[in-house]
């Protein structure tokens, strides 16, 4: 009798596993979102690792919708995003885990207007760059220069980069059809490194092989360049944070990250990836 008493001890010990609310697999931190942060927060985790050893921290990128949506799903511990959420994302965040989405500003950045390193033109302007991205002007020689039409290169619609630029730029009219949509910040820059008449944009940090326009906010005004001592002046035209929203920087590993990236170990190497500390 003792024996079966035991048997059945163990199949219930065995049997009866803990219910999460998350399938996030507790133990390693799990980080999905922004692609224009995914080489910011792939050297932040390497270099966070290394300091604490035993410590996992697993990065994805697929854009800022992709993040949200995991963290809305629960699927992640960590959404970065390259765009502050909207009051429909942040009541389903709550819904879905009963508590408030923490917002953390991990480091600023300029969107970056990207043209071919053949390109003469040196300047745009924000109405310059709307008429471009909405299709009213098709062609180099309305800027100045050669007569040809400009090949115009966006991110996806699930992009925070995107949604950004079309309130900030765009005045949130929509993308002119011509617009070719590329996944990534990476692919967008290696496109118009390519291509003599294209433009893009994306964040700072991702600028090698291309050529950079300083941006005006009017035809009135100086252009500037998205330099760090630009943006903190508020001169560059075009620039934001980037954030990372959670729901449990309660747990030990989570805070533990954050607090890091925030400190001025982790803000260093926000500089030297290319983007520029919040603190």
């Amino acid at each position: 009798m003792y024996k079966k008493l035991l048997v059945l001890f163990l199949l219930t010990v065995l049997f009866v596993a803990p219910v999460y609310s998350t399938t996030v697999v507790r133990g390693r931190i799990t980080i999905k979102g922004s692609d224009t942060m995914v080489i910011l927060v792939q050297r932040l985790a390497e270099e966070y690792m290394k300091r604490y050893r035993g410590k996992i921290v697993q990065v994805t990128g697929g854009g800022t919708g992709v993040g949200i949506a995991g963290l809305i799903n629960k699927v992640t511990d960590i959404a970065n995003a390259s765009r502050p959420l909207n009051d429909k994302e942040r009541e389903s965040i709550r819904k879905a885990w009963n508590r408030e989405p923490q917002e953390f500003k991990v480091a600023i950045d300029g969107i970056t207007i990207y043209v071919n390193s053949s390109n003469p033109i040196r300047e745009i302007t924000i109405a310059q760059l709307k008429g471009i991205y909405t299709g009213k002007i098709r062609n180099w020689k309305e800027l100045g220069w050669v007569d040809k039409p400009i090949i115009v290169y966006t991110r996806e619609n699930n992009s925070g980069t995107y949604v950004f630029f079309k309130e900030h730029v765009l005045d949130n009219e929509d993308y002119t059809n011509i617009a070719q949509s590329l996944p990534g910040t990476g692919g967008i820059v290696n496109a118009v490194s390519k291509e003599k008449y294209a433009i893009g944009y994306g964040g700072v940090a991702y600028s090698v092989g291309v050529k950079i326009l300083a941006v005006k906010k009017d035809d009135k005004s100086k252009a500037y360049l998205p330099t760090e001592i630009n943006i903190r002046k508020g001169l560059y035209p075009i620039s934001r944070y980037l954030y990372m929203y959670t729901c449990i920087y309660d747990d030990p590993d989570v805070k533990s990250f954050i607090d890091w990236i925030l400190s001025d170990e982790g803000q260093k190497i926000v500089s030297q990836v290319g983007y520029f500390s919040v603190r």
